[in-house]
């Protein structure tokens, strides 16, 4: 067995251990850094950006946002049912944090919005291309890669840890293995794990949500994440704790239909498997609240239909909902995409001329599917939304003119969020509610801030999370070892 020895091991080399690596190298602390992957950054290769609150680059776009009212608005969202002090603490670092990527060279294109109501707190990396959208975040990533190994971090990947070594209860290093097969024991003062939660692990998914994986939900599919990290820590002690979803929805297959996803989740009729009608569309574009609906109804999914009148009347006036991840140039480009549906037999998408044809391919009675059509669109030439109050703007009637055009939308993630209770200094706590000495956790496994539902309100907020937390893990852990010394 290779042995190996460091003031810090961290377990991933995602954004929240890269963080805490660069912190801990900042604090003069030699860092060995695991991830299995074979390259480093996790979900924030498929992200865009950080939250952040109270920054100058909010400042200068008027678009400021203070501490205080973004905690206010945050603990009342979630009702109080959340780490007060963990949550403060991370937006209070937030706007230092975008400060500190900036002095890495990270640049930002700016701070956005993701839809009209929510802040704009999402500080999304300039990309590459120059076209705002996922993946954006990939130099960041790097920029963060290149200062912890420059700060003197070890990155080994493709070497999976599977098991955290505890000694007299405290955590003092982990068994890993190498990709040549090769046991590794690394032994020192503190543990980071910063896996990303077990948003692809099928077992998990469904023992902790009741969910099944690829039948009934449709999360992207960030590698490793697996749940490797809470298992480990878990089983070292650590209690159970405020496993969530980032709940959102979307067509499965997402990214291989993305143009037609970014059409048919516009506020028009949305209706489930009885026919019936079962939310304010308007609030589609938060697609938290839209998820937690969905999951409400029978399959976990739902219709949304639109038809030709409608998508004309985007191609002219633009879309109802504007959100930053889909532009609005989609709506020009997507008949090839209807067609190509069609010739893939691809059953997210459905096409019809006639109700008849559509309640036929949906599985609905066709004289329930027409009744609940002919009461939305009596709605709509009235101009008020009797059922829900949707804004009369976005009454379109449903007259099938060209063709009606169906989405089936199920709920999704972009991962899980939580596993393990942190206090604000990131320390993991045990079942009897006192910390775990040496053992630490950040970003997704460790993110418990929004009780039973994300708050997309304040957008950015996993990946904010994420490096926020591994820099406040990695400077309490230099405190640690200070007290140890």
């Amino acid at each position: 067995m290779k042995k190996m020895e460091a003031d810090v091991i961290v377990v991933a080399a995602g954004p929240a251990g890269l963080a805490a690596a660069i912190t801990a190298g900042e604090n003069d602390l030699k860092t060995i850094v695991f991830e299995k992957a074979n390259t480093t950054g996790g979900a924030a290769n498929m992200g865009m950006g950080p939250l952040g609150i109270g920054t100058k680059i909010q400042k200068r776009s008027f678009y400021e946002i203070t501490k205080d009212e973004a905690l206010d608005l945050h603990m009342k969202y979630t009702h109080y049912r959340v780490d007060a002090d963990l949550v403060q603490t991370y937006f209070d670092k937030s706007a230092d944090t975008i400060e500190w990527l900036e002095d890495m060279g990270v640049e930002f294109a700016g701070c956005f919005k993701y839809f009209a109501e929510s802040a704009a707190t999402w500080h999304i990396v300039k990309p590459e291309n120059g076209v705002i959208g996922p993946r954006a975040a990939g130099p960041m990533v790097r920029i963060m890669t290149e200062k912890a190994k420059e700060l003197g971090a070890e990155i080994y990947l493709e070497t999976p840890v599977h098991k955290i070594i505890m000694e007299d209860g405290k955590a003092v290093g982990v068994l890993a293995t190498d990709k040549n097969g090769e046991e590794i024991e690394a032994r020192g003062k503190a543990v980071v794990v910063a896996t990303g939660g077990f948003g692809t692990n099928k077992d998990m998914i469904k023992s902790e949500f009741g969910l099944d994986l690829w039948e009934n939900f449709f999360p992207f599919m960030v590698p490793g994440t697996s749940g490797d990290g809470l298992n480990m820590m878990w089983e070292s002690g650590a209690e159970k704790y405020g496993a969530n979803i980032e709940m959102i929805y979307q067509l499965k297959d997402n990214m291989n239909y993305f143009l037609l996803d970014a059409v048919l989740r516009q506020p028009n009729l949305l209706i489930n498997q009885n026919g019936d009608r079962f939310m304010n569309e308007d609030m589609m574009g938060n697609t938290t609240w839209t998820g937690n609906a969905i999951n409400l109804q029978p399959g976990k999914y739902a219709y949304c239909i639109m038809d030709d009148g409608i998508l004309r009347y985007y191609k002219k006036n633009g879309p109802d909902i504007f959100d930053i991840v889909h532009p609005e140039e989609v709506f020009m480009a997507v008949e090839p995409e209807f067609e190509r549906a069609v010739e893939d037999g691809y059953d997210g998408y459905f096409e019809a001329e006639t109700i008849e044809e559509l309640a036929e391919k949906l599985g609905i009675d066709a004289e329930k599917l027409e009744e609940t059509i002919e009461d939305y669109n009596d709605m709509c030439d009235c101009g008020y939304d009797s059922q829900f109050n949707k804004n009369p703007r976005f009454l379109h009637p449903i007259t099938g003119k060209g063709k009606y055009r169906v989405g089936k939308f199920y709920i999704a993630a972009y991962g899980t969020i939580g596993g393990v209770r942190v206090n604000k200094y990131c320390e993991v706590m045990g079942k009897d509610g006192k910390k775990i000495p040496g053992l630490y956790s950040a970003g997704s496994d460790a993110n418990t801030i929004y009780g039973d539902s994300y708050n997309f309100t304040l957008p950015g907020n996993t990946m904010g999370f994420a490096v926020n937390s591994g820099r406040m893990a990695g400077e309490a852990i230099a405190d640690y070892i200070d007290e140890m010394e």
